[in-house]
């Protein structure tokens, strides 16, 4: 399926556990056909997926090379909620420093703060804004 239907419970669960959730681990594909998976920060908007990253990481030489990504939403230990999303990355150079994103910003401050960051300076460090459009919702 290519989108969540909120009519249904189970997808409706799915869509707030991603509004609420502080991390989806990020599966990218090195150009050695190698899956390389990191934990990332997210915002979920019901379309989709926005994260940030440091510039000249591997994740990000790795969407250049090939946009198509999944992303697994932590779950319960025994993973009878397991979810997996695909879809395809890209740079949104039009989106505006994290700090400004006000959505952003109020999730994640408590772990800004207590890695020392103001939101300013996470902002700058984490600097380049990737988009996930969905293509997949694979849903257990």
């Amino acid at each position: 399926m290519r989108a969540l239907d909120l009519n249904d419970p189970g997808h409706s669960a799915v869509d707030q556990r991603l509004r609420d959730g502080l991390v989806v681990w990020l599966t990218t594909v090195t150009p050695d056909g190698q899956p390389q998976t990191t934990p990332v920060w997210y915002h979920w908007d019901g379309t989709t997926f926005l994260f940030f990253s440091q510039p000249n990481r591997p994740k990000l030489a790795n969407i250049a090379g090939d946009p198509r990504v999944s992303l697994h939403p932590v779950g319960a230990e025994d993973a009878e909620d397991a979810v997996t999303v695909e879809g395809m990355a890209a740079l949104d150079p039009s989106v505006p420093p994290a700090h400004q994103i006000p959505d952003y910003i109020t999730k994640y401050l408590g772990l800004i703060d207590g890695f020392g960051w103001t939101p300013a300076s996470f902002a700058a460090d984490y600097s380049v804004a990737v988009r996930v459009t969905p293509t997949r919702f694979r849903i257990l």
